[in-house]
């Protein structure tokens, strides 16, 4: 029994072992390990107190934020104390690790065993924070609740450490015991890393549990550097092949040392920037040969340096070409730990002890290698998940369109937005593709679904779209071929979408819309009123045989046209009816003259925080016929001398347009068209020559027959007019129209051939 304390007045109860606390009056922390240097069996009670080293007790915490509780190995004296903080019982190991002497233990103020606390006003700012804190427990007890404080505390081997005192208040009959005070303090340097029980329980339960499923690679990597360090050493450094980390590919051959590697986290418990600045995070590099890294790469093995000798340091460092290593490692212990999955290696853990500290041994590598094992597997599901989103993200990226294309008088804007952070890929998409003749195509499509599999669909869907435009075909024409290829793609998976499919000219002001299961566009007037479009519905693309039609509508100069898909008026906690509503007020008085990046905005506002919603495509144009002085049109009779007329008339607006150097080609080719057009014709022909980015010269006619081009024998007399316009012109095509066709053919403005790279080829 502790000199001062009789038996039976003691509040540590008769019978009671020296220095113990009987459980009824507080709980007595748990031992993990025997405090020895290789001791595997667990002691509990007083054989905890006795050796001094305990793990964190299971009385209540100290923050988790405390360096104390990230410690490695603790020790943990109890105290009694009265209402004043002067010290009435104490455990056998308090006297040998508190620099106050024995005999002066019993009666001293715990104000006294704070750092400065007995040296006068040499250390008057710290000992007043301590007289602080120890004021404020003090008032805990008095408050009969418990309290937490960090302390300064004097030891016997004359370093002062961070300890945090927790009180207990308590009520002891006969004694002026008032608490009981818990002293966890930090094990010296030299006995730091002893308990392989408390390494192991951190590292392996309680590192391993907090990750759980997490799948962010830089977060498994800090929680897997958090519980090596300090609990197994005091710098740790995550290396992962760089094939893995950059571009999530397997080693093409076994692991060699001469492999790229990646350094994804370091984690030390010192303050020296020197760490951050030899051994940066994100460094990609190839240790040399010679070096313990090398070795462990090589043969996939742990790789311990149970004490690095400074000529060894400074060869590493020679061979690394890194002078400072030299010194941060002189004197260290390293254990390099493999990270295996599935048999393939992965990269490794560096771990170091610095001087100072115990050494590496077998048993520590036994435990490293435990902890990277299970490491391995964390950071391999981190992995795989981190590349099967990124080349989900990567084929949506891919298949929506990067730049929209459109004529030089009408706006176009646009918004995806994916279903959640959960749904980021799925099946909506949005077109503007630039066609000749200042003409414009407009489409917004659904595949029903979400993921990788709608995403796929929605390409085919995307690339068949740019194929119909390029055919010229018109959107109802264009919808039904659509429609054929979703019945042949679900002829071997089910597949559906819908779509609507515009085609508005710049030069008429004419638009042509047909949709296909899709909700209608929204036309808004310059005036503000808006209508949703009566277009004649369809099935959706690959249900049913429905008959696709399309619907022309005349637009007023300045109108909005909005294409979006059903994730934007639809879900779960609302009817369409009234997300309709809500659409057409957005885009109410005011809203044509609006900058279409804000009504962008508007139309997704209030949808981020829906977590049940659709994904959404929202494609908004600003419909502006082109400038009357930028086109010209002439109708000729169906004559062979409406030839001469059709030259004749060229000159006046290319002249005012400054292409007098392209008249004679534009004679040359105009003969050819027109020509054609009034052989194989029977009514009157109308010839268009639109400036727009290009010079296109249009010829229509009544008759429904599209020209071919073909290779005539030598003795033909006639065929050689459209190689004539294929060889003078930039391009050429034909479309039908609804009384007949139109024959077109491009030239590049001089000084201008790349302004055509926003027009999408065609032949």
């Amino acid at each position: 029994m502790t000199s001062g304390m009789s038996a039976k007045g003691s509040a540590l109860g008769a019978g009671a072992t020296e220095g113990a606390v009987p459980p009824s009056r507080a709980p007595v922390p748990r031992a993990a390990g025997n405090g020895t240097r290789r001791g595997r069996e667990s002691k509990t009670g007083a054989d905890a107190l006795e050796t001094g080293v305990a793990a964190t007790p299971e009385t209540p915490e100290a923050p988790e934020t405390s360096p104390l509780a990230l410690s490695s190995s603790v020790r943990t004296l109890i105290l009694g104390i009265d209402y004043d903080g002067r010290i009435v019982q104490h455990d056998r190991n308090a006297a040998q690790i508190l620099a106050c002497k024995p005999e002066d233990l019993l009666g001293a103020q715990l104000t006294e065993l704070t750092s400065g606390g007995s040296q006068g006003n040499s250390h008057g700012g710290r000992q007043a924070d301590g007289a602080a804190a120890v004021a404020g427990l003090l008032e805990a007890i008095r408050s009969d609740r418990e309290g937490s404080a960090m302390l300064t505390i004097e030891t016997r081997d004359g370093h002062p450490a961070e300890a945090v005192v927790t009180v207990h208040p308590m009520r002891a009959g006969g004694t002026s015991l008032a608490a009981l005070a818990l002293l966890r303090i930090p094990a010296p340097n030299s006995e730091r890393f002893v308990d392989p029980a408390l390494m192991r329980r951190q590292m392996l339960d309680g590192a391993l549990t907090r990750i759980g499923d997490t799948l962010d690679i830089d977060d498994v990597a800090r929680e897997l550097l958090d519980a090596l360090v300090p609990h197994f050493c005091n710098v740790a450094g995550l290396m992962l092949f760089e094939s893995l980390a950059g571009d999530d590919e397997l080693p093409a051959h076994g692991p060699e040392g001469s492999l790229p590697v990646r350094r994804i986290a370091l984690l030390h418990d010192r303050k020296d920037p020197a760490w951050e600045a030899v051994f940066p995070t994100g460094e990609i590099l190839r240790y040399p040969a010679g070096t313990p890294y090398y070795q462990c790469l090589e043969n996939a093995a742990p790789v311990l340096e149970a004490t690095i000798s400074k000529s060894q340091a400074g060869e590493i460092a020679k061979l690394w070409r890194r002078k400072p290593v030299a010194k941060l490692l002189s004197g260290a212990s390293m254990a390099l730990l493999p990270l295996i999955a599935r048999g393939t290696m992965l990269g490794f853990f560096a771990c170091t002890r610095q001087e100072g500290f115990r050494r590496f041994d077998r048993y520590d590598v036994e435990i490293g290698m435990d902890f990277a094992s299970r490491a391995a597997m964390f950071i391999d599901n981190a992995r795989r998940y981190s590349r099967e989103h990124a080349t989900a993200l990567t084929l949506q990226r891919s298949m929506l369109p990067t730049g929209l294309s459109y004529p030089s008088s009408v706006e176009v804007r646009h918004r995806y937005l994916p279903g959640s952070k959960m749904i980021e890929v799925g099946g909506d998409w949005y077109e503007s593709i630039a066609l000749p003749g200042g003409r414009v195509a407009l489409v917004v499509g659904d595949v029903a679904g979400h993921g990788v599999r709608a995403a796929v669909t929605m390409g085919r869907l995307r690339t068949a779209i740019h194929t119909l435009a390029m055919l010229e075909l018109p959107p109802a024409d264009s919808l039904l071929q659509l429609d054929e290829l979703m019945h042949t793609l679900g002829e071997r998976e089910p597949h559906f979408a819908t779509c609507a499919y515009a085609v508005y000219d710049a030069v008429s002001g004419e638009c042509e819309v047909a949709v296909a299961g899709h909700l209608p566009p929204l036309l808004v007037h310059p005036d503000g009123t808006n209508e949703l479009l009566d277009v004649p519905p369809a099935p959706p693309l690959g249900i049913g045989d429905g008959e696709v039609e399309s619907r022309q509508f005349k637009i007023e100069d300045g109108s909005l046209f909005v294409l979006y898909t059903d994730g934007l008026v639809e879900n779960k906690g609302q009817d369409i009816s009234d997300g309709l509503a809500r659409l057409r007020g957005i885009f109410g008085p005011g809203s044509p003259t609006r900058p279409l990046e804000d009504l962008c905005k508007a139309t997704l506002d209030g949808v981020y925080s829906d977590h049940q919603r659709d994904d959404i495509a929202v494609l908004i144009a600003r419909l502006r016929r082109l400038p009357e002085d930028n086109y010209a049109s002439w109708t000729l009779a169906p004559k062979l001398t409406s030839v001469r007329e059709a030259r004749s008339v060229l000159a006046e607006p290319m002249k005012r347009w400054d292409l007098e150097d392209l008249i004679p080609t534009t004679e040359l080719l105009v003969s050819e068209l027109v020509t054609n057009a009034v052989k194989y014709s029977r009514g009157d022909v109308t010839l268009r020559l639109v400036n727009e980015k290009a010079l296109v010269c249009e010829v229509l006619d009544n008759s429904g027959a599209l020209p071919r081009l073909r290779q005539p024998n030598g003795d033909d007399e006639s065929g050689r007019g459209l190689q004539v316009v294929r060889q003078l012109s930039k391009r050429w095509g034909a479309r039908r129209t609804a009384t007949g066709k139109v024959v077109w053919c491009e030239q590049p403005l001089p000084g201008s051939e790349n302004a055509l790279d926003d027009i999408q080829p065609l032949h």
